[in-house]
């Protein structure tokens, strides 16, 4: 990849060195097979090398990372398909904190995040939600201590191993209003608070979160009461931009599976890669291939330099895209692959699984097409 700093290269290579080394597919059919789906040793490595550090200021306590170096991360990860909570945890939790939080609220829950001492997630989507940040029914009701929650998150990313959970919750308005939307930490030992875990069809771990009168004190809100739609949205934005990187990084493996594979087999004892038909398909797979890592890496060079609305168009038009050319590419190398890519042995399928993944978090194609059209008509 060209147009990286030395050091953008040196993290690269460090991602691209662990996948190699300690992330092969049947390793990790064997890490998914054990709770709680990663090893503990991993993530303490990810601290020791910095990459938890990566996209914080320095004044957190962090690297001073940019947009392109969390692409890059996830970029070599979605390589190796690694199941984790990095994005979760550190790109969507992780950034809420340094944006909404105090000094006092970065040292007790950052600090110890960065240093891989302690997990945090995001409960901020509800059953009948859909993909609207700003339709939250979680209510935050003010007592002489605090604020008492309840409500139900949905689809909590790795929740049941988090020690915090950062719910969105109502303390006043409407359901779908923006205003009086607040962001809560809350421990997930707390009484009132039931998780139900599972795993997704990508392997990721999740889990349901009940909340039924869960005291907090007022010590736990992040940022200032009702006020933290637009910081929701900003971080959605971040984490989508670093799922789309994600995202290409699984795409770059399916196209060089597939014509490995087209080269290798033989049909009445032709190489399956001299047909022109399956010539023109991967000349189309490797195009979507190719489009989807340059419009993601503009995206991630402009994200921090682009003004409000501008910066939700580059991400929408972005998600849309990583969504259709996913679906193109997975399609292809299952078909591609015959009855082969439908196998659970043949990480191909795997890679589409989680590419099918990527689309429905924060926003699937429809979803952001409609979003971008919205903005452009607000300009």
């Amino acid at each position: 990849m060209s147009g990286l700093t030395d050091e953008q290269k040196l993290l690269k290579d460090s991602v691209e060195r662990f996948v190699g080394d300690e992330y092969e597919f049947n390793t990790r059919r064997k890490i998914l097979s054990s709770d709680p789906g990663y090893l503990s040793k991993h993530w303490t490595q990810f601290a020791d090398l910095g990459w938890l550090a990566a996209p914080f200021s320095q004044d957190d306590g962090g690297l001073g990372g940019t947009p392109v170096d969390i692409a890059i991360v996830a970029d070599e990860l979605g390589k190796g398909l690694y199941v984790g909570p990095f994005i979760s945890a550190i790109i969507t939790a992780g950034s809420l904190v340094a944006t909404a939080g105090n000094d006092e609220q970065k040292k007790r829950w950052l600090s110890p995040l960065i240093a891989g001492e302690q997990l945090l997630s995001f409960g901020y989507a509800e059953p009948q939600a859909r993909y609207d940040l700003a339709n939250v029914t979680t209510s935050a009701t003010p007592n002489d201590s605090g604020f008492k929650l309840s409500g139900h998150k949905a689809v909590v990313l790795f929740g049941s191993q988090a020690d915090n959970i950062i719910v969105s919750a109502r303390t006043s308005g409407e359901q779908r209003d923006h205003d009086g939307i607040s962001l809560f930490v809350v421990p997930t030992d707390a009484d009132g608070v039931r998780l139900r875990p599972y795993v997704n069809v990508d392997g990721h771990r999740a889990c349901e979160m009940h909340m039924d009168n869960v005291n907090v004190p007022r010590e736990s809100l992040l940022g200032a009461e009702g006020q933290a739609y637009p910081i929701i949205e900003y971080v959605a934005d971040l984490t989508s931009l670093a799922l789309c990187a994600e995202a290409v990084g699984c795409m770059q493996v399916l196209y060089e599976d597939t014509l490995a594979y087209l080269k290798e087999r033989e049909q009445f004892g032709v190489k399956l890669s001299t047909f022109q038909a399956l010539q023109h398909r991967m000349v189309d797979v490797y195009m979507s291939y190719e489009e989807s890592r340059s419009i993601t890496y503009a995206a991630a060079d402009g994200f921090a330099q682009a003004e409000d609305i501008e910066r939700k168009r580059l991400i929408s038009i972005t998600k849309a895209h990583i969504g259709k050319a996913g679906r193109h590419i997975g399609q292809e190398a299952v078909q591609l692959h015959g009855g082969m890519g439908m196998t659970d042995e043949l990480r191909i399928g795997h890679y589409f699984k989680r590419l099918t993944t990527i689309n429905t978090l924060f926003g699937d194609v429809a979803h952001h097409l409609k979003r971008y059209r919205q903005l452009e008509e607000a300009v």
